[in-house]
């Protein structure tokens, strides 16, 4: 994980300092994924999942000359993510109520080969049912330790919990 962020940070940097369009591919490659599946995960619906995580991208080269200032480029596009989504979820609101507990978080999980496709399944399964039977917010921070990899204070910084909430 430490490699990731020295890489991500010397990403932010060529960006930032000399407006390397190259590297800000690399940099949207990287978050984009793990921003569209966490912004799913809030909105479920795809076209608004992608319309956060191109805001958040967009955003993010727009302000490049000042990216060296954020400390961890990763926490920065997801509380962005957030803010986007509970924005959209505030608007949808005016139009029709919707609960947390209604928001479901979909799993995903990569199958690495034909042989392991009906293991996998039976996996999946179990764990869905188990991640389903768990409250809104457990959801949310088992999505983002387990399928982002975020620390748990990252996870905490987020979701705004406290430290101890999350673990």
């Amino acid at each position: 994980m430490k490699r990731k962020i020295t890489d991500l940070t010397t990403l932010v940097n060529t960006i930032s300092l000399n407006d390397n369009s190259g590297a800000y591919k690399k940099l949207f490659s990287i978050l984009f994924p793990g921003i569209y599946r966490f912004a799913f995960c809030l909105l479920k619906s795809k076209d608004q999942a992608e319309e956060v995580a191109n805001k958040v991208m967009i955003d993010i080269w727009r302000n490049r000359q000042r990216l060296f200032e954020i400390a961890n480029i990763r926490v920065f596009a997801f509380v962005m993510a957030r803010n986007l989504s509970l924005s959209m979820l505030k608007k949808q609101m005016k139009k029709e109520t919707v609960f947390l507990d209604e928001i479901d978080v979909e799993l995903v999980l990569n199958t690495p080969g034909p042989e392991q496709i009906l293991i996998n399944e039976e996996v999946k399964y179990i764990l869905e049912t188990a991640v389903k039977s768990l409250p809104t917010k457990c959801k949310l921070v088992f999505k983002l330790i387990k399928d982002e990899a975020f620390t748990y204070k990252e996870t905490a910084e987020i979701l705004e919990l406290s430290l101890k909430t999350v673990d």
